[in-house]
């Protein structure tokens, strides 16, 4: 600090010296100039006592004697220097004083408004009270660090590691101090430090967990996760490491890992703890979540089973009509396609009904087309598959309506069918 203020010292003298030289050189040069001028006003003088002694004495006469004076007034006019001035003297010290202080003046203007004397300042605070900072943020004596004391900590444990070299504690310190502060690389940074001079310090490993896991992405938390297990290989028991590794599993939904995970720290908690109940509820939330998601396997097991009963049991039906019923048509019929039980009840075990078709026209009669429920198509093992145009848009046969059925099947062993309508229904 001293170093600084005495070179802003010599700087100012040294701007000074630009100031005031160039007015006091010109004081020495006008001080010569005004006795070279004294000298020759001197011997105008004398000249002109010469001739007015001679004209006295009739060595000249007046009008040789009066041109011999203007002679001497316009030589003297041409020999004297312009710079001549009664009060150079005195001027040019004024004006190098007055330069100089209001060099002196604007310098420390300019500087009170743009420099970094406040900084300074802050960072000579920050370097007095760093011990004091690392009592209170490590031994927890006195009042928690505020903001503004964080980072001055963080100030002056940079410029102790920038003195001092490499110091693992310092490294962790600084470290730990970014993460309060938000500084997230600042901590990584900090904490790889550590870990190249001590790659099995585990208080490091954990705090690096908990930056990576402040920053959330999926690569971060495989990364914390490895390092979590670093330290329970270590230290099984750690319980730092076993609720952050829980805190993943449950950002994952890891459920049966979050909860062994949460219940390892609860049985390690006494029931007074203020922590215990929180734990405690966000077990039983897994435990909920375990719950939903084997109730949606199951619902999703059951649908899989019915889908793939409804593809087992599902037949392909292509219906045609025979070229001499084209004219028959009604015009506004409805076709109907079902399956009924060979040797069972009446009623169809799957029915399909169009009111917009075309021939050839393809359907898919299955378990999903159900009438009645349990009364499905892969309930039986024989069937008949007929293929009705309807004029009054009712299932049960009319006289005048055209049919078309299949032989008695093998429901197994049908998986497609070509149904040709046929007959009319007297």
């Amino acid at each position: 600090m001293i170093l600084m203020w005495v070179s802003f010292a010599l700087l100012t003298l040294l701007a000074v010296a630009f100031v005031a030289l160039p007015f006091l050189s010109k004081e020495r040069i006008q001080s010569l100039t005004y006795n070279a001028n004294s000298e020759l006003i001197a011997i105008y003088h004398q000249r002109l006592g010469e001739l007015a002694n001679d004209l006295a004495n009739q060595r000249i006469d007046q009008a040789n004697h009066d041109e011999s004076v203007i002679e001497l007034k316009r030589r003297l006019l041409n020999e004297l220097s312009p710079e001549k001035s009664l009060m150079s003297k005195g001027n040019n010290r004024i004006f190098a004083l007055t330069g100089s202080a209001f060099l002196i003046a604007f310098t420390a203007i300019f500087y009170t408004a743009t420099g970094s004397q406040q900084q300074l300042q802050n960072w000579h605070s920050a370097m007095d009270n760093l011990p004091a900072y690392g009592e209170r943020a490590v031994m927890q004596k006195g009042e928690p660090l505020t903001q503004n004391e964080l980072q001055a900590f963080a100030l002056g444990l940079r410029t102790k590691l920038d003195q001092s070299g490499d110091d693992q504690v310092a490294w962790m310190l600084l470290g730990r101090v970014a993460m309060s502060l938000n500084e997230y690389d600042m901590a990584q940074q900090s904490f790889d430090k550590v870990l190249r001079l001590d790659p099995d310090n585990m208080p490091v490993l954990i705090s690096y967990s908990q930056v990576l896991l402040l920053e959330g992405s999926e690569v971060n938390m495989t990364r914390a996760a490895g390092m979590l297990s670093k330290v329970l290989k270590d230290d099984p028991t750690n319980l730092d490491a076993i609720s952050l590794l829980a805190l993943i599993a449950y950002e994952r939904h890891d459920w049966l890992q979050a909860k062994s995970a949460f219940e390892v720290l609860l049985n390690s908690m006494d029931e007074q703890d203020s922590r215990y109940g929180m734990i405690a509820q966000r077990i039983t939330e897994i435990e909920q979540n375990i719950s939903a998601e084997n109730t949606q396997q199951q619902v999703q097991q059951s649908s899989d089973e019915d889908n793939n009963a409804v593809q087992t049991s599902a037949i392909k039906i292509t219906v045609n009509l025979a070229p001499q019923f084209t004219d028959k048509l009604p015009t506004q019929g409805t076709l109907f396609v079902f399956a009924k039980a060979a040797n069972g009840p009446p009623m169809p075990l799957a029915v399909v009904k169009l009111t917009d078709y075309s021939f050839p026209i393809e359907v898919q009669l299955s378990d999903s087309n159900a009438m009645v429920a349990g009364l499905t198509l892969s309930s039986v093992d024989k069937i008949i598959l007929t293929a009705r145009i309807s004029k009054d848009a009712s299932v049960m046969p009319s006289t005048g309506e055209l049919e078309g059925r299949s032989d008695v099947l093998e429901r197994s062993q049908t998986k497609a069918y070509d149904l040709l309508i046929n007959e009319l229904i007297p």
